[in-house]
């Protein structure tokens, strides 16, 4: 399901990390035959809906899914308190739904009547068929979202599951390390963070809204806030550190370290010279690390150059990323940034020690079982393979399948 493409996409790359009823309305984006496709950047109906549902159907499907999406950026989270769902969540979710709506049409035909027993059908369905336990927990939450906008906006009574899903355990030898689901919305977390409706998106007494918001953030008077303080606002700083940091497994103090130098993004990747790696240089001084990159965070490290070349800041320094208030990141503040993150992402935090290290021990995991100790070890910057195999932690199931296909 999560490969379903929406048939449009909000190309402005707007958003909002808490929706209010008035941002859900301004963040709507209509189309040229004036078709409204998405709320936010969450869309109305994807590929697969659409080939399957006549004009007519796609219309009301499509007002269907306006009014619950809205509802959950705006109220879902806590409807007593006017509490939205974070984007990002309401995102993945309304994909996991809409797949439950086409499953529910392979049996009955088209139809928005839904039912507490078409859900709990749907349980048991991904409780015996071959579905990650991620995906389950995942669908359950999402079938909980959509139920409980029928239950306070339409009056139905609530739904009570036959079945429940527990949280997939963790690997103890990588301690609090985000796992590959938890690694991708920490990406899309990134675009959230920090980030404020577009300027001509909102009426007069949203952006007197806004205004005193950035006023306080910048420390400036209000009446001096201006259009280049909200761009400024939704630039790519947040996304390329991030973004790099997954992709690199950076340390802290590589973060801290980072220059312009080390970016050559023709060829994608990192050259970390041995005069600023933080780890080897005094163990070998002939080492330089190349460390590649994926398309979505080059592109995001080229946005952030251009915007980067406009603060004061940089002006005499080749950092890569400072923080607001000019310095090098450190631990502290880049556990402040992931906390942050972990909220925009609804990670559950609990009972856990999250920090920037999660990210790097989660990549180091995820690299390892996709493919060997030596890629993986060059790609995190592991001098002696021994570290990198200390994350091995292939399952017996996988390591089975290895042996029957080599016979």
């Amino acid at each position: 399901m999560s490969d379903d493409k929406p048939i449009a996409s909000d190309k402005t790359g707007v958003s909002s990390a808490r929706g209010t009823a008035s941002n859900a309305d301004s963040a709507e984006r209509v189309s040229e035959d004036g078709n409204r496709e998405t709320v936010g950047s969450v869309p109305l109906l994807y590929e697969p809906t659409s080939e399957r549902l006549d004009e007519r159907e796609q219309v009301d499907y499509a007002a269907l899914r306006r009014s619950w999406i809205r509802w959950c950026l705006a109220l879902g989270k806590d409807p007593q308190h006017g509490d939205g769902y974070a984007e990002s969540t309401v995102r993945v979710r309304a994909n996991v739904v809409d797949g439950f709506f086409r499953w529910v049409w392979d049996d009955r035909g088209y139809t928005t009547q839904i039912t507490h027993d078409d859900a709990d059908e749907y349980l048991r369905h991904l409780a015996f068929n071959d579905y990650s336990q991620e995906h389950k927990l995942n669908a359950l939450k999402s079938l909980q979202m959509y139920f409980s906008w029928l239950h306070h906006e339409k009056g139905q009574p609530p739904w009570e599951p036959e079945m429940s899903f527990s949280q997939p355990a963790r690997r103890d030898a990588t301690g609090d390390a985000f796992d590959q689901t938890e690694q991708r919305q920490l990406r899309e977390a990134a675009l959230e963070y920090g980030s404020i409706p577009h300027y001509s998106a909102v009426d007069p007494d949203e952006r007197a809204t806004w205004k005193r918001h950035l006023a306080q953030r910048y420390e400036k008077p209000m009446d001096e806030v201006g259009l280049s303080d909200w761009e400024r606002a939704n630039d790519w700083k947040y996304p390329s550190l991030v973004w790099t940091s997954l992709d690199a497994a950076l340390r802290p103090t590589e973060v801290a370290k980072a220059k312009t130098s080390w970016l050559e993004l023709d060829r994608q990747r990192l050259v970390i010279p041995k005069a600023d790696d933080v780890k080897t240089k005094q163990r070998d001084q002939r080492r330089r690390w190349t460390v590649a990159l994926t398309e979505r965070t080059t592109e995001s490290l080229r946005r952030w150059i251009d915007q980067r070349a406009c603060y004061e800041k940089y002006a005499d320094t080749d950092a890569l990323w400072l923080t607001r208030f000019g310095n090098p990141y450190g631990s502290s503040s880049l556990k402040k940034l992931v906390e942050s993150l972990c909220e925009i992402a609804e990670i559950d935090t609990r009972n856990r020690s999250v920090s920037w290290y999660s990210i790097r021990r989660g990549i180091v995991t995820e690299m390892v079982e996709e493919s060997d100790l030596s890629t993986t070890a060059e790609q995190v910057r592991h001098v002696d393979i021994r570290s990198t195999a200390r994350y091995d932690q292939v399952s017996d199931d996988r390591r089975r399948d290895v042996l029957e296909r080599m016979g």
